[in-house]
């Protein structure tokens, strides 16, 4: 197929896609897999089952199942919604994704990340990652309208799933912050001007602050919001509480924590002990 055309399907997939809310990393998620699969094909009207089914096997050795489920979920919804062939998946399985579960930090570790970092202000976004739970993409496209001081509370606008949520803001933070913001009355973004800070600069500072502090694990901000999740499920907090504030749609989702908070497993009594 040649680049006038494939433009033509990037462009009607990119155009559903918006009208249905996606935002914009699920259009470039989508397009990643539906691109390089209409470069390998002659036409998507005629392709066959059988030449879908080759362009997946393609990927078993090049991407986890959780990649090669986001692929088909794509050109699902490119042979449903673009070329109008929903025939075509009907005997199309979809791999299993792989059940992981997440590698948290303990409190300790938590401490010792934080007290290796020397810079001031990257310090403060470590801190308020692991207080909030905050997916790193939310963090830096947070602004100061977004933070309300007099409550603690503070609002992620378009989250995962084009969804506002809730969450709190640690007392332990809220007036370093505040004299932060104060002293950047310039700042957009709350933890940059102009533009949002990026994902990859929050990346390395958490990364780096792991190395430095001797921890082993591999360490990402992502790690700080499962760390989060399980402190709180260690505390007793609801396990829908955690949900609202980590901005699960499924409750499923969110119990994978408990398979892996140690504390409330150590402090289970047994029944005879209450005899």
């Amino acid at each position: 197929m040649g680049p006038e055309e494939i433009e033509k399907y990037v462009l009607k997939t990119t155009t559903e896609l918006r009208l249905r809310g996606s935002s914009k990393r699920t259009i470039e998620s989508y397009l990643f897999f539906i691109k390089p699969f209409l470069e390998s094909i002659q036409d998507p009207v005629t392709v066959s089952l059988d030449q879908v089914k080759l362009y997946l096997a393609d990927l078993i050795d090049k991407y986890s199942n959780k990649s090669r489920s986001l692929a088909v979920s794509s050109l699902r919804f490119l042979f449903k919604r673009v070329i109008d062939r929903p025939d075509i998946f009907v005997k199309l399985e979809v791999p299993k994704k792989e059940k992981k579960l997440p590698i948290v930090l303990s409190t300790d570790e938590v401490r010792n990340l934080i007290d290796a970092i020397e810079h001031q202000k990257s310090k403060l976004i470590v801190r308020f990652l692991y207080s909030s739970g905050l997916r790193v993409s939310e963090l830096v496209n947070l602004t100061p309208k977004d933070l309300d001081f007099n409550q603690n509370i503070g609002w992620v606008r378009k989250g995962k799933g084009s969804k506002d949520r809730l969450f709190k803001i640690a007392e332990s933070i809220s007036k370093q912050l505040q004299k932060y913001l104060a002293k950047h009355p310039e700042n957009k973004f709350v933890f940059s001007e102009e533009e949002p800070m990026s994902v990859r600069n929050v990346q390395f500072i958490v990364t780096f602050a792991a190395r430095k502090a001797g921890i082993t694990k591999k360490v990402t901000p992502h790690t700080l919001r499962h760390s989060f999740a399980t402190a709180l499920l260690d505390a007793g907090e609801n396990l829908l509480i955690i949900q609202q504030l980590l901005g699960h749609e499924n409750l499923e989702t969110t119990k994978i924590y408990t398979h892996i908070s140690q504390d409330q497993l150590k402090n289970v009594k047994s029944p005879l002990d209450r005899l």
